[in-house]
Formats: structure tokens, C-alpha cells, sequence
């Protein structure tokens, strides 16, 4: 089914080069939620953990999703044409933010929150160029990893004696406290339905003094249908329950916070697609 699939949706594309119809991609997602059912899939995960939406993406990061995303976060090249893609894309995103903050120019003794750090691929370059960083994620083993990979970077290159040593800490989204410069939530909206994403938003907005940036996996048709096309190739490290966000949506959930956006910004490579928002409050 995986090989059949993945040759029909080629096929199609190859038809119109360079363009795609409409119409083509809906018949294409048709099939896709025809041979496939990726809701009783979210459904299995969200039971094995009694219910619970945060229990089910921190129970995915500290086992099967653990070594997956390590690896595309890391810097090793055991790694497959998609899962090289995908590191590409997301280190584009991190470059952009650290371009708005002023490639550590302006970033000395300010406040911020790295929020769902991961492997520390944004925090520890913060840390570095002087920011006071709290890093958090849900996942114990990601934490872990994130400072493994600030040790390494002050072993090349120790931390100058007037900045702050990171703060890093298991903890979910909205357990965050506390008042910051900026605030900074990459690529963990994705994880999340609509309604929970209006509440992190939410929360995010009160701990953020000046400045909110989030970055989200947009709701587009094109998306809709790449979303629907990969999960026809379901395995236990890729099961994860990938939500779009329509940006009208994520937008007027950040104006209820008291935050308008000032910037944005869309990275799209063949198998990473986010939009990136920075938001300064009103």
C-alpha cells in the first residue's frame, strides 16, 4: 500500500510538472483516508495513555519519538533524504528567529523562554550570545538532551563570565511561570488541536513582557493533502497526531491575548512547511 501510494501521488505530480491541481491532490487525500486511518491511530495513542492529550505527546517524546527527532535535530549523517529535509527546514526556522532577535547583537542579559526546547537547537545559541535562557520541554529525554548539547558548546567555546547559565526544566507548556522579555514556542503547536493551541497562546501571552514568537504547520488545501499523503506511511516513531492551524485562527487567538503580529515569515522545503509570527504586545 505504502509503494502504491506514494507511485500514484508521483505519478499525478509528474502529469502537470512544476504544478499540482487542485483537484489532483483532493482525489489524491481521498484514497489517502481511504487506505488509511489515521484517526483511529490518535485515537489508540490518546487511550494508551487514559485520555490525556499531554500525556500522549510526552509518552511519544521519551520513547518512539525520542530517537527519531534526535537524530533529525542532531548533526550526524545517519539520517534518510525526508529526515534530512526536515532538519533542514526546522534549522531555517531557528536561523530566522535568531535573525529577528538580532543574531546576538541585542540579545545580551534578555529575558526568554525557549517553550517545547527540544534538543536545545535554539536555546543553546541564545545562552550563548548572552540571553538569560529558561528551556522546557515535556519530554525528559529531549531535556536531557538539550544539555548535552549546551555542555558540548561551552566545552568548544567557554560561557563568558557576565552571562547567565540556562535554566533547564521538564515541564509542560502551561506550567511555564514567571515574567520574560520574549517568549518562544517553535514547532510544538503542530502536536496540538485548535482549542488547546487557543489556551497555550493564551498562557504564553501572559508570561511575554514584549514579544511572543510561534511558529505552526499553516492550514492550506496543498498541506491538508501532503498531511493526509504521509499518513498513508504510519510507523511508531512518525505517530504523531500532526495538526494544522489555519493562521486567521492562530492570529486572532494572539489579538485575544493582547499581541499583534509584526512579522511573519513561512519556511517550506519538501517535507517542512512552518509559519513563523513574531507579535509584540499591543
Amino acid at each position: 500500500m505504502r509503494c502504491k501510494a506514494g507511485q500514484l501521488f508521483q505519478q499525478m505530480a509528474n502529469e502537470v510538472p512544476g504544478v499540482v491541481s487542485a483537484g489532483t491532490l483532493a482525489a489524491v487525500a481521498a484514497t489517502a483516508l481511504v487506505l488509511a486511518d489515521p484517526q483511529n491511530r490518535r485515537q489508540k495513542q490518546m487511550e494508551e495513555v487514559g485520555g490525556n492529550e499531554l500525556e500522549a505527546v510526552k509518552n511519544y517524546f521519551d520513547n518512539a519519538g525520542y530517537e527519531r527527532w534526535k537524530k533529525i535535530y542532531g548533526e550526524n549523517e545517519d539520517v534518510n533524504r525526508v529526515q534530512l529535509d526536515i532538519r533542514r527546514g526546522h534549522a531555517q526556522t531557528v536561523d530566522k528567529v535568531l535573525r529577528w532577535l538580532g543574531d546576538g547583537k541585542d540579545t545580551e542579559g534578555v529575558r526568554v523562554v525557549d517553550a517545547g526546547c527540544g534538543t536545545g537547537l535554539l536555546s543553546v545559541p541564545l545562552v550563548m550570545s548572552g540571553a538569560e535562557v529558561y528551556a522546557s520541554d515535556i519530554s525528559a529525554a529531549m531535556v536531557e538532551e538539550a544539555k548535552n548539547r549546551y555542555l558540548q558548546a561551552i566545552q568548544k567555546e567557554p560561557l563568558k563570565s557576565t552571562y547567565s547559565e540556562p535554566k533547564f526544566e521538564v515541564a509542560d507548556l502551561e506550567s511555564i511561570q514567571g515574567k520574560y522579555d520574549v517568549v518562544i514556542c517553535l514547532d510544538v503547536m503542530i502536536h496540538y488541536p485548535q482549542s488547546k493551541v487557543d489556551e497555550m497562546i493564551q498562557h504564553l501571552a501572559s508570561l511575554a513582557d514584549k514579544k511572543l514568537l510561534i511558529s505552526f504547520a499553516p492550514k492550506t488545501l496543498q498541506y491538508v493533502v501532503l498531511k493526509r499523503i504521509g499518513e498513508l506511511f504510519p510507523g511508531p516513531s512518525k505517530a504523531t497526531r500532526a495538526y494544522l492551524h489555519a493562521e486567521t485562527d492562530v492570529e486572532a487567538a494572539l489579538n485575544r491575548a493582547g499581541f499583534k503580529v509584526t512579522n511573519r515569515e513561512m519556511t517550506a522545503t519538501q517535507f517542512y512547511f512552518s509559519r513563523l509570527l513574531e507579535c509584540e504586545r499591543v
